[in-house]
């Protein structure tokens, strides 16, 4: 049988595994950029499977895809599929969920010390000829060691950020509705509610995926519950937060700063206020960035493609409750 697949995302650069890849499998292997749901549709109809990036793979492209066997993501995020469309449809849906743990969590650890230490602030203020100003400017502030970090989410990337709070003499909590006490408590963090989380945390940051449950989970009230002198800190999704309720929290002085990889609009538009903020650090969603985290990245959505096609089920596994209708649609799996 001849496959076809599509890469929908735009380009990443020249991939030759993938090409080889496909190639091994004799897949039709068909690149082009597909923003909306009309292209996807009119250039994956009769796809066996796609990767993508930050393209809308909706209930309405899935159903249109008659033969669509695997939506295979670059990284982790899935935020732009519907993954119960996909499981309904008998879709699977892969992700790269070890990719760039190191880096995001080395990312969450230098925004939270450049919070602490006020780096970026000290820095402009030196640069613009005023040293004595910088050396005064870092009233008020407080030993790192014992202060709480507040987990929200916490999935690999949030455990890999504990041991190296840990190392700073941080005590760590998080917020995990999904995530058990003793699984929490088996890496020395205390589970609690979000409400707990926020008001006991020092510095708070977001490490869940973005879902239709919890976009705006960080609205003014969760802002209002903080203490004052806390930072928020966001290397997840940028949909997660209300910006303009945390741009008034940040001017109304319910918390102190924060510290965001990510925006909900990406590149964010000249007039976003949180711009023109000296007490918010932003980092143009480069945590993940790594020589080899893109080598990683750029393996990984190619291989889960070949063994899909091949009959095997795939390595970052979204949604494994699909199996049962994927069998039904197209026999059982070697493994």
């Amino acid at each position: 049988m001849a496959f076809k697949v599509v890469r929908t995302s735009p380009p990443l650069g020249e991939v030759p595994y993938w090409d080889e890849l496909m190639a091994k499998i004799g897949a039709d292997f068909i690149k082009e950029h597909c923003p909306t749901e009309d292209q996807i549709i009119a250039t994956a109809k009769d796809a066996d499977a796609v990767i993508s990036l930050f393209e809308p793979f909706t209930k309405k492209v899935i159903d249109s895809l008659p033969k669509l066997r695997l939506i295979s993501q670059i990284g982790i995020g899935y935020d732009l599929v519907d993954v119960d469309a996909a499981t309904e449809a008998g879709v699977i849906v892969a992700n790269t969920p070890d990719y760039c743990l190191e880096e995001v969590s080395d990312h969450t650890m230098a925004l939270l010390l450049a919070c602490a230490r006020k780096i970026t602030r000290i820095n402009n203020v030196v640069k613009q000829g005023q040293w004595h100003e910088g050396r005064v400017f870092t009233s008020p502030q407080f030993k790192l060691q014992g202060q709480t970090l507040g987990l929200v989410g916490f999935g690999q990337i949030a455990r890999t950020v504990v041991r190296k709070a840990q190392g700073f003499g941080l005590r760590v909590i998080t917020f995990d509705p999904y995530v058990s006490e003793a699984s929490a408590q088996g890496h020395y963090v205390e589970l609690v509610d979000l409400d707990t989380l926020l008001q006991e945390s020092d510095y708070v940051s977001a490490h869940a995926p973005l879902t239709k449950e919890n976009r705006h989970m960080f609205a003014l009230e969760q802002f209002k519950k903080m203490k004052p002198t806390a930072f928020f800190i966001n290397t997840a999704r940028g949909g997660l937060v209300d910006e303009q309720a945390l741009y008034s929290a940040i001017t109304e002085g319910y918390i102190a700063g924060a510290a965001l990889d990510v925006l909900e609009t990406e590149p964010p538009a000249p007039d976003n206020p949180l711009l023109n903020l000296d007490s918010v650090i932003i980092t143009a969603h480069t945590a993940q960035a790594s020589d080899t985290a893109m080598t990683e990245l750029m393996r990984r959505p190619g291989e889960e493609v070949v063994r899909v096609l091949e009959g095997q089920w795939p390595r970052g596994f979204v949604n494994p409750q699909v199996k049962g209708k994927y069998v039904q649609r197209f026999g059982p799996m070697k493994g």
